[in-house]
C-alpha cells in the first residue's frame, strides 16, 4: 500500500506518461491483463485509457486491473487512468 504522500509523488512523475493500452469494447481480457503485468514489471508505471465503446468505466477498470496484476491505482481523471507496481530488483520511480 503506498501513502498519499508517495500518490502525490508518483502523479507528479506520471505528466509525462504516454498512453500505452486502450480498453475497448472487449472489456478487461486474460491477454490485457498479461500484457499490463508485463508493462507494469518492465516500467512500473503506465497509463492506461478507456474509450467510449468499453463496458467498463475508468475507476472500475483502474480498481480491476489494478486487483488482478497486484498493482496501485496512482490517479483516475476521465477516461484514463495510471497504475503503478513497484519493481523490487530494479525500481524506476523514487518514492
Amino acid at each position: 500500500m503506498i501513502t498519499s504522500k508517495q500518490r502525490a509523488k508518483l502523479r507528479s512523475q506520471s505528466n509525462g506518461l504516454e498512453t500505452i493500452f486502450q480498453i475497448g469494447k472487449g472489456g478487461i481480457s486474460d491477454m490485457l491483463v498479461q500484457q499490463v503485468n508485463d508493462a507494469l514489471k518492465a516500467r512500473e508505471m503506465i497509463k492506461l485509457r478507456v474509450l467510449e465503446n468499453a463496458p467498463v468505466f475508468a475507476r472500475e477498470a483502474a480498481q480491476e486491473l489494478s486487483e488482478k496484476c497486484g498493482a496501485e491505482v496512482v490517479q483516475v481523471i476521465g477516461t484514463r487512468f495510471i497504475l503503478f507496481k513497484r519493481n523490487p530488483q530494479k525500481p524506476i520511480y523514487e518514492m
